[in-house]
């Protein structure tokens, strides 16, 4: 059996800077920490759970809940999670919920009951006011568009500032009747109404005038919607030479749904997306897309649930990521 011991020597520390690792305590250089990480690995060296958790109160472990796991930005959100919470000695385990009211507020309850360390939870279905909405002493960190008056740590995508962006994008080469594909949830406060204001502040920072006929909503944030969305947009009759779309997986259903007609991207019409999943870069053409910075937004999520572990009374943060406009060949 591997001991830390065993672990020390290979890594040419001490035991206590190994417990140190393991137990992600302050005052560990990143280097070292690598080191002892990379030492635990090729050894195969176990941490005893059960012993740490009596010894520490804690078990190692964050859950992230996220609406759909099959979906590629939550994907990919995940895999930086799990990566940036291994640097810190947790491992991660993933709960969906469904994008509902009731599968946020059970993941929160799960976090309880596991004993999970930390929550780190993308809250899109409930309600900030809701009485079952309560973090007591337990370290959460959420994550999406609705606003929780600073009684959690928050990390928010920049989802007017970006989609304002791609709407000023569009203008600036050349377009002047651009459409919107978006969700049909147009209402409160979610993903769809701020990439929905910032489309509006884009327009109105250049000077033009939105059209309620270029308003394409779509029933769910899928490829069939976006398709779907796009030959209703042909069809209508409405001069078109861009359109912005809610997502990455909206932006493909439309580039699909304008060949279905006949209708060329960029030639025809311009199109950018939101997201920068993996395919955008691959699809052909390629797609012009909002880049929110994953990696930072998942980076500062483990270091918030990570410090709120270490000090539960820790005033709370709101955080915007940042974000970058990826040129590509659907807009030239």
């Amino acid at each position: 059996m591997v001991t830390m011991g065993d672990v020390a020597k290979l890594s040419g520390v001490s035991k206590m800077t190994v417990s140190n690792v393991i137990n992600d305590r302050a005052g560990v250089s990143d280097e070292v920490r690598r080191r002892v990480l990379e030492a635990i690995r090729q050894s195969g060296y176990r941490v005893n759970v059960s012993a740490r958790t009596l010894r520490s109160g804690r078990t190692g472990v964050i859950g992230l809940a996220v609406p759909e796991i099959d979906r590629p930005y939550f994907g990919q959100l995940a895999a930086h999670v799990i990566d940036e919470a291994q640097g810190r000695g947790f491992h991660v385990a993933i709960e969906q919920t469904g994008a509902a009211a009731a599968g946020e507020i059970d993941a929160i309850s799960h976090s309880y009951t596991l004993q999970f360390d930390g929550l780190i939870l993308s809250a899109v279905g409930i309600d900030p006011q809701d009485s079952r909405l309560t973090g007591g002493d337990h370290p959460i960190v959420m994550l999406g568009e609705q606003d929780f008056a600073a009684r959690f740590d928050h990390v928010a995508m920049p989802n007017e500032e970006g989609a304002k962006a791609a709407t000023t994008h569009l203008i600036d080469r050349g377009c002047r009747r651009i459409a919107m594909v978006t969700g049909d949830s147009l209402h409160g406060v979610n993903v769809v109404t701020r990439r929905h204001q910032g489309y509006l502040a884009g327009l109105a920072e250049r000077g033009l005038v939105p059209d309620p006929a270029l308003l394409f909503a779509v029933g769910g944030m899928t490829l069939e919607s976006g398709r779907e969305a796009a030959h209703r947009l042909v069809d209508s009759g409405h001069e078109v030479d861009g359109v912005v779309a809610v997502s990455d997986t909206v932006a493909q259903g439309v580039f699909r749904g304008l060949a279905d007609r006949g209708v060329r991207v960029p030639d025809d019409i311009r199109l950018v997306g939101y997201d920068d999943i993996p395919e955008a870069a691959y699809m052909v053409p390629s797609l012009s897309t909002v880049a929110p910075d994953h990696r930072w937004m998942a980076a500062k999520a483990v270091e918030l649930v990570t410090a709120r572990i270490q000090d539960p009374a820790r005033p709370a943060g709101e955080h915007t990521a940042p974000f970058e406009l990826m040129v590509r060949e659907s807009t030239r």
